[in-house]
Parts: structure tokens; sequence; C-alpha cells
């Protein structure tokens, strides 16, 4: 995944967000969306907004269209959708909530990702620690939460479905010492 600043981040996810309005059927979450639309776009900095914009359309992630009143508006690109959608994905995956009490089931991510994919590998790792996962060996996590889904997700984003594996387990041998490390269970 590329690397963006606060202020892009902000830009794609502002405009993938006022795209999803278009498809909202329910006017309540509609209006939810919107607000939430218009306090992140007032959040921006606009010293870095137009050198934000700038990169974005040199990168090819927005077009800028203008309009015949002289103002233009901002749409994003196929490339720039799919960036959005990463983006948004990790942040609203590592804000997951843990359940209150434990189901009793191990999850564990266990992947070999080729070298030329070491981008997506670092991503995923950083994603792990960042959900909490604890590292039993060089490419094998554990979990006690239910973030399958998540990290499903996030390696079919990346089209590496092929390269990971999610394990869900009922005991683990060293099973005493990882209730340990996850002391809530």
């Amino acid at each position: 995944m590329r690397k963006f600043g606060k202020t892009q981040q902000k830009i794609l996810l502002v405009l993938a967000g006022g795209a999803a309005l278009g498809f909202s059927q329910n006017p309540k979450q509609y209006f939810k969306s919107l607000k939430k639309i218009q306090r992140e776009w007032q959040k921006i900095d606009q010293r870095n907004f137009s050198r934000s914009i700038k990169r974005l359309s040199q990168e090819k992630l927005v077009e800028e269209k203008f309009l015949k009143d002289g103002s233009f508006k901002l749409v994003l690109t196929k490339e720039g959708k799919e960036q959005s959608r990463k983006i948004s994905l990790l942040g609203n995956s590592i804000s997951l909530k843990k359940p209150p009490k434990w189901d009793g089931k191990w999850r564990l991510v266990i992947f070999d990702i080729p070298e030329r994919d070491r981008i997506f590998r670092d991503i995923l790792r950083e994603h792990l620690y960042a959900l909490g996962f604890y590292k039993l060996q060089h490419s094998v996590f554990v979990s006690p939460h239910p973030f399958e889904k998540a990290i499903l997700e996030l390696t079919a984003l990346y089209a590496a479905e092929k390269y990971v594996r999610v394990i869900t387990a009922e005991r683990i041998d060293n099973e005493k010492r990882l209730k340990k490390h996850f002391t809530g269970i």
C-alpha cells in the first residue's frame, strides 16, 4: 500500500464517503454519514490541502473536473477508490471491539507471502500487531479475539488469499502461556 499523509488520507476517505452517500437508502444513515463527512472535511489542514490534491492528482488517484461556473469538483479514479477502500479497511478493522467474554477459541493467522509481495507482508504484520495478535513464530500469529473476518477482508483486498490461512482452534499446546499473555482470559 502507498504511504499517504493524514491530509491525503482524509481527502480520499471524504471523497469515497461522498460517493457512498449516493447509494444510501436510509435517510437517517444518509444524514449521519453526511455529518461525519463534514466533520472530517473541516479537520483538513487548508495549508496542506492544495499540495495534497496536487500529489493525489499526479498519482492519478483523483481528477479535478472544472465546472462551467468556474468551480471544480474532485472525483476519485478507479485506483483512488481502491486506495480509499484500503485506508478505510485498515482504519475500521483496527478499531474492532473485543468481546467482553472469551469464547474459548484461538484464532491463528499463518502466512507464507513471497518476497515480491513484501509490502503486503509488512502491512499484514502491522495489522496483526495493531489488533493485539501474539507472534508465535515468524509467520504465525494468535489471538483469542474473533477478528477472522477483518483479516480475510484485508487479504482479499490485496488478492493474497493463496498465501494466508486463518484457523480457528479450540486448543493449543502452550495455552497456559498464551492465556497469561492475554491476561483477560
